[in-house]
């Protein structure tokens, strides 16, 4: 009894009774008991924050202690990457966890010793580096980044102090070389440095690296346009062309013309981007998108859309190719010289350099610019893909001469990708459509196509491409049930300054079906030798067009293409659906 009289007579302390006065006294105002109740609950939650802040700075110096892995820029981690699957969702490049080895030098007991069991383990490893990476007394140094399991095993079972390993991201590649040329590479940090890889980063992802957030799960899969079974078919006839005619190179891209996709490209020689050593060699680069050519005969699909669009030329007008075409010093003459008067479609089955000149210069100078500027000839082609070539022409005086020999491919050089995107336009129904390498829809591509040719022009060269299948230069590539239209094209290499007339690049443009084009290939052929088979010829009726059908026997059915026998010649079945201007 006593011990609760002494209790009650204790009361509340001073603070408490302080306390209470503020939150429940009769003589406190209402707003300064609220103002008081939301002060005590900030405070307790500012407390909070300061004890989980102290935490995390404690944590961080104490990682750093250990020798913190991220300690500088040099000792990034490998982060995560996003799939990258062509358009039928197979993988092209993707992201597998491999061990790194690195050490915490000041852990180290004994430099020696662990210098002498690493380099035993580990051959390749520089004895002299190693030695002064163990002794430099950091928080953390790299040793040997994308060890083997194996590797890993053997030297923890070493059980060297100091010693560790860190599971990071390593790109791979399983088509190999199948598609290094638009794929590129990854760094030894999985940052990318060529190709869609680049671009990637380009687009973000590098950002998102810096920030720590490249992790698997915030990554969708990137879908590229390309087929990978059309891509591996181009691929191997490139290469036993290469072979079969002594090419110093070889090319080619099948280009969807309604879309701009890009369903196959192969550049020969290429490289394995699971070894990147291979990708520094110059001889290795990507011929269809980085380099820069004079396409020879082809551009003359070109040069007749231009004049047949312009209304002054219809496909009944003629020119004079009886005799050499001469301007000043310069000479032009005719591979099959027919010294006489030609069509319109003879010009074109013929391939005649005189006509095709003659039927530029009647246009004047400027209008074959102001075209050519339009079809996307003259500027540089932007894709995904990093490092596209820029043309080369007479930007700062551009005469008649100059138009001569621009008419029929010589005396302008742009990419190969470039010329396809102008001659997919000719035969597309006019409109002039960027290549992607991402999958696009039809209405996808319609919102960023220009119209720069009539209807009614893209259907009268598509005759012309069909009719030279028939009779003319592309008579090689005239396969049974496709129906293809072709031009063919042969440029000498400017060697030094000069034209080298025995070293050809040679190229040919297919499309098909040549009625309603789905499809356009283009094949070239870097300095190809005669052979037995070819009678002694190298020009590309001889090598790029055979290639071409061997190409298109194996991936017009990969493509959707049913064969369709006993067509109509192109006389009746395409031309007879053309207006013709007159």
């Amino acid at each position: 009894m006593t011990a609760m009289s002494v209790h009650a007579v204790a009361g509340p302390t001073r603070w408490q009774r302080v306390a209470h006065a503020l939150l429940y006294g009769r003589g406190v105002d209402r707003n300064a008991k609220a103002k008081a109740r939301l002060g005590l609950v900030l405070l307790a939650f500012a407390s909070l924050y300061c004890v989980i802040a102290v935490r995390l700075v404690l944590f961080t110096s104490a990682a750093n202690d250990r020798g913190g892995r991220h300690s500088v820029s040099q000792d990034a981690v490998a982060t995560a990457r996003p799939d990258i699957l062509d358009r039928n969702g197979a993988i092209i490049a993707t992201d597998v966890k491999a061990p790194s080895l690195y050490a915490e030098p000041r852990r180290v007991i004994d430099v020696d010793e662990a210098e002498e069991l690493l380099t035993a383990t580990l051959p390749d490893l520089d004895a002299r580096e190693l030695r002064e990476r163990l002794a430099s007394r950091r928080g953390f140094v790299w040793l040997k980044r994308e060890i083997t399991p194996r590797q890993e095993e053997e030297i923890r079972r070493l059980g060297i102090p100091g010693i560790g390993f860190l599971n990071e991201n390593k790109r791979v590649y399983p088509n190999g070389p199948t598609v290094s040329q638009v794929i590129g590479l990854v760094d030894i940090d999985n940052k990318g440095i060529a190709g869609i890889e680049q671009w990637l980063d380009n687009q973000g992802l590098a950002a998102l690296h810096m920030a720590g957030l490249a992790t698997d799960r915030l990554q969708r899969p990137v879908d590229l346009s390309l087929d990978l079974r059309v891509q591996f078919a181009l691929r191997d006839e490139l290469a036993k062309a290469r072979e079969k005619y002594r090419a110093k190179a070889a090319a080619g891209v099948v280009l969807n013309v309604n879309t701009g996709e890009v369903v196959a490209l192969v550049s020969e020689p290429d490289y394995d981007p699971n070894n990147p050593r291979e990708a520094a060699d110059p001889d290795r680069i990507n011929r269809i998108t980085t380099g820069v050519y004079e396409m020879g005969s082809t551009f003359k699909a070109l040069t007749l859309a231009m004049a047949l669009d312009s209304g002054r030329v219809t496909l009944n007008s003629t020119f004079d190719a009886r005799m050499p075409l001469r301007y000043g010093k310069f000479t032009i003459h005719d591979y099959h010289a027919q010294r006489r008067v030609l069509s319109v479609p003879e010009i074109f089955t013929y391939s005649s350099n005189i006509g095709t000149a003659r039927m530029a210069l009647s246009l004047g100078v400027e209008y074959h610019k102001a075209f050519l500027k339009k079809m996307g000839q003259l500027d540089k082609l932007h894709t995904e893909l990093p490092g596209m070539g820029e043309p080369l022409y007479p930007k700062k005086h551009w005469g008649e001469l100059n138009t001569i020999t621009i008419a029929f491919g010589h005396g302008l050089s742009v990419t190969p990708l470039q010329a396809a995107m102008g001659v997919a336009a000719t035969v597309n129904g006019g409109l002039l459509i960027t290549p992607t390498f991402l999958k696009r829809t039809r209405e996808q591509a319609l919102d960023v196509a220009t119209r720069v040719l009539k209807p009614e022009t893209s259907q009268k060269i598509r005759y012309l491409m069909r009719l030279n299948a028939e009779r003319g230069t592309a008579r090689h590539v005239d396969i049974p049930g496709y129906y293809v239209g072709g031009k063919t094209g042969t440029a000498e290499k400017v060697i030094n300054g000069r034209y080298a007339k025995n070293r050809l690049m040679t190229d040919f443009m297919a499309v098909l079906p040549a009625d309603k084009p789905e499809y356009l290939l283009l094949i070239m052929l870097d300095e190809p030798q005669p052979t037995p088979e070819t009678h002694g010829y190298a020009t590309a009726a001889w090598n790029a067009g055979p290639t071409a059908a061997k190409v298109i026997a194996r991936v017009a059915p990969l493509l959707g293409i049913m064969p369709r026998f006993q067509l109509p010649d192109a006389e009746h079945l395409i031309l007879a659906k053309a207006t013709e201007t007159r």
